[in-house]
């Protein structure tokens, strides 16, 4: 709790997203899985606030989170607005990448929760040609249906003496950051919520070109290829985070010019 009331964040949406750029958010993160601590880490976007903002609980589980990191390019643009000027973007993939990386020659090993076997094997075999040592600890598909009590500690049990440093889930939004929240204190190691992250890197999905994530428009570009599955979520979404992203800024501003004009500046 210490070390996550130590990072500094910007609130978007009454959120606090981490405020720290992308390498410094990767070591912390390498820092507390050499120690195997149990911390919970979140990718957001504009679709996991928005649930946020709907949903009292998954709020709460957000703002305990030790990080948040700003996934979608919104939320960077938001941050750079609140006084951030430097932030970057902290995706998923690139934490994923990041991870498989740098952990090969640290001793770290990193267990694989969730999705399918067909995703997880095709995963196995990418891995091991582009990270030859890459510690992989496990992976395990879960079922659509809630794990058992036995389900649940077994699967705890199994990661927990794998001796893995690092945990990353995908489950989808809201249900893996649930489940992280759920298995704090209770896994020892440093769980990360990388939703579509695994079958982008299984080749099932692709990922938008750099220029198209930059330019922030790669949520354009999933619902090309998944047009049924991300309609009805994206009206839903991006409408609304609009909104309230613009009721945020023109509040903050006015609270400036209030503060301005009492200090005589």
């Amino acid at each position: 709790m210490v070390a996550r009331m130590l990072l500094p964040t910007k609130k978007v949406l009454d959120f606090p997203i981490t405020a720290l750029r992308f390498d410094d958010q990767v070591q912390t993160i390498l820092k507390w899985a050499r120690r195997r601590e149990s911390k919970t880490v979140y990718v957001a976007n504009v679709h996991m606030l928005i649930e946020a903002h709907w949903n009292p609980e998954f709020a709460n589980v957000l703002r305990n989170a030790d990080i948040v990191t700003p996934d979608g390019m919104p939320l960077v643009w938001m941050m750079r607005k609140m006084g951030a000027l430097y932030q970057d973007r902290v995706a998923g993939m690139d934490i994923f990448l990041a991870l498989c990386q740098l952990t090969q020659t640290q001793n770290l090993s990193i267990f694989f929760v969730g999705s399918q076997t067909e995703v997880l094997s095709r995963m196995r075999k990418r891995l091991e040609w582009e990270f030859p040592q890459v510690n992989i600890a496990a992976m395990e598909p879960l079922p659509f249906r809630p794990l058992t009590e036995t389900e649940d500690e077994a699967l705890v049990q199994k990661i927990n003496s794998s001796g893995a440093s690092a945990v990353l889930v995908s489950l989808g939004c809201p249900k893996q950051e649930n489940w992280i929240a759920q298995h704090k204190g209770k896994i020892e190691a440093v769980m990360i919520g990388l939703g579509g992250v695994f079958p982008v890197y299984a080749g099932i999905h692709k990922r938008a070109p750099r220029v198209v994530r930059d330019l922030g428009l790669e949520w354009l570009y999933r619902w090309i290829q998944e047009p049924r599955r991300l309609c009805g979520r994206y009206a839903k979404t991006i409408p609304l985070f609009i909104w309230l992203a613009t009721k945020q800024l023109l509040s903050s501003s006015r609270i400036a010019a209030v503060f301005l004009h009492e200090t005589g500046d």
